[in-house]
């Protein structure tokens, strides 16, 4: 497995674990107040099945995460994520290039799309997410630049009227916080960028 998954999701989970009453808390304000609870529970049972999950090849192995954060994870965020890793392990190969994981980066951000009715610009996951992809693909990304832009797009979305979600109820008075979502993007893909650098 090249790079070897393992590290990468135990990075990944591990943050998002440590995040979670910020990610609560910027959910308290145009949300269930329950993203980082959720987040912190589904990552919680993958690295509670690593033993299992870690032994699969790579597609395999980003399918079972999928799968695990779909039915612990609760609210809206299992079924986008677990349909970001269940759309990952179905594109990738076992060993990836650059260009698979920027393809498949673009096939799982559809795949979001379709499961949560939502588009860019909608105050959601979607705005780290989809440029971050595009920038992928720019054939001019560096761990710095993808850090940077998925900092700034996350805080993107805090001048935005959230269009899709829980968010979306409040109308104007989503302006002017963070999306939940958008940050527990964020976080992951720091966690990778940190690991496949040596940072983690």
């Amino acid at each position: 497995m090249s790079p070897p998954l393992q590290p990468i999701i135990e990075a990944m989970a591990a943050r998002v674990i440590a995040a979670a009453e910020e990610l609560t808390a910027l959910d308290s304000a145009i949300g269930d107040a329950d993203h980082g609870l959720n987040m912190k529970r589904g990552f919680e049972a993958v690295l509670a099945d690593g033993a299992n999950i870690f032994a699969k090849p790579l597609p395999d192995a980003l399918k079972a995460i999928g799968m695990t954060l779909v039915m612990k994870v609760g609210g809206a965020s299992g079924p986008l994520y677990g349909t970001l890793f269940m759309t990952l392990g179905k594109e990738l190969p076992n060993e990836p290039t650059m260009a698979d994981v920027s393809r498949a980066c673009n096939i799982a951000v559809d795949a979001i799309k379709a499961r949560g009715k939502a588009d860019f610009n909608n105050k959601t996951m979607l705005d780290v997410l989809g440029p971050v992809t595009s920038h992928l693909g720019s054939g001019a990304a560096n761990f710095d630049s993808i850090r940077t832009v998925a900092q700034e797009s996350a805080e993107g979305t805090i001048p935005m009227k959230a269009i899709r979600g829980r968010a979306s109820f409040l109308g104007e008075r989503s302006i002017g916080h963070m999306d939940p979502g958008a940050r527990s993007s964020q976080i992951m893909i720091d966690a990778i960028c940190d690991v496949l650098e040596g940072k983690a």
